[in-house]
């Protein structure tokens, strides 16, 4: 109706995320820094972006009809978002997701009319059960059927590269000095990275890793070690495999962090910033602190954090107390402090 200001539909509202200067986290820290909040995609998260894009070039390619099935392998965000625009798009969605997911996002997954196969986390990439092997199956027995692969598709890369990198680039004018972002499947690290880098080289790309991970030592070695894997606890962060859709050249150094201080990382974000934020944006934060302790920036440092998603989605682990104590991520200090006071 004229005179209303509206969106067609929530997949208008994907990009253009806020930049937040980050001041309490970061006082005694060297330089000037701020979160790109990817929270404040309609999915919740930055794999909005490449959902979005990727679905988008498939249809230009004449490679989904509409009533055809979207097939995907993710921790959950990813999933999300592929079946947000497949509902809009008239798309069925099944997907493969890692047990390792925190119930909070299966759930979401299922509210959203996915169809979800829960796969074990440990095990080889090439293990039948495995969620990469798992969603290559349902691919070859759904007909009419596409499977997005974000692991190895360069569109996950061409995402970033047209929003992210743009948008990051604009909101600094240009002054950035450093990018800091983890590293799962490689698109949004790459992506941006490479869009920035194509306007000032000098610009410092420096990914986020986790412990039990292979991405770290392939950056410096270019071998893939499997002595390095070994369970952890974080989610889209670090790979038991190498994606193609991480460009190597594009990133300067990666630095790892531990599942707990990750965690108590995403808890101070909200504590001090008012930002309820992720597991793995509790990690980029931590990977700065890191950085930060290393000498990495100086005062004239002009620092961009991607934060990937939402708090929600973690409720029932880094946000909930339970969890946190069987992980052995408290103190007794701080269980002391954690404790709910009840008024009787």
């Amino acid at each position: 109706m004229k005179n209303i200001q509206a969106q067609d539909s929530v997949l208008e509202l994907i990009g253009n995320t806020p930049l937040v200067k980050l001041d309490r986290i970061t006082s005694k820290m060297n330089g000037h820094f701020y979160g790109k909040v990817e929270a404040f995609n309609p999915g919740h998260s930055a794999k909005d972006r490449i959902a979005l894009y990727i679905l988008e070039q498939a249809e230009k390619k004449g490679l989904l009809q509409p009533g055809d099935t979207i097939v995907e392998t993710t921790s959950g965000n990813t999933g999300f978002s592929i079946a947000m625009v497949s509902i809009l798009k008239g798309y069925k969605c099944i997907l493969a997701v890692s047990s390792k997911s925190s119930p909070d996002k299966i759930d979401m997954l299922k509210a959203m009319g996915a169809k979800v196969f829960v796969c074990p986390a440990h095990v080889p990439a090439d293990d039948p059960r495995s969620y990469y092997e798992v969603a290559k199956r349902i691919h070859e027995e759904t007909p009419g059927s596409v499977y997005i692969n974000q692991y190895f598709n360069e569109l996950n890369i061409d995402a970033h590269y047209h929003t992210t990198g743009p948008e990051i680039w604009n909101q600094t004018a240009g002054k950035i000095t450093h990018l800091v972002a983890c590293s799962g499947t490689g698109g949004t690290i790459s992506g941006t990275a490479r869009f920035l880098k194509e306007q000032n080289p000098d610009i410092k790309v420096l990914g986020i890793d986790a412990y039990g991970s292979v991405i770290q030592k392939y950056h410096e070695t270019r071998e893939f070690d499997k002595d390095e894997i070994y369970p952890y606890r974080i989610e889209g962060l670090g790979k038991n495999l190498i994606p193609t859709a991480t460009d190597f050249d594009t990133i300067d150094s990666f630095t790892k962090v531990t599942d707990a201080d990750s965690a108590h990382m995403a808890r101070e974000l909200a504590k001090t910033e008012g930002l309820f934020l992720g597991y793995t944006s509790g990690a980029a934060m931590q990977g700065v602190k890191q950085l930060n302790e290393e000498g990495v920036f100086d005062p004239n440092s002009v620092v961009v954090i991607i934060f990937p998603d939402h708090g929600s989605r973690y409720m029932s682990k880094v946000y909930n107390d339970e969890w946190m104590r069987t992980q052995g991520f408290f103190d007794l200090e701080e269980e002391k402090q954690q404790d709910i006071q009840y008024v009787k």
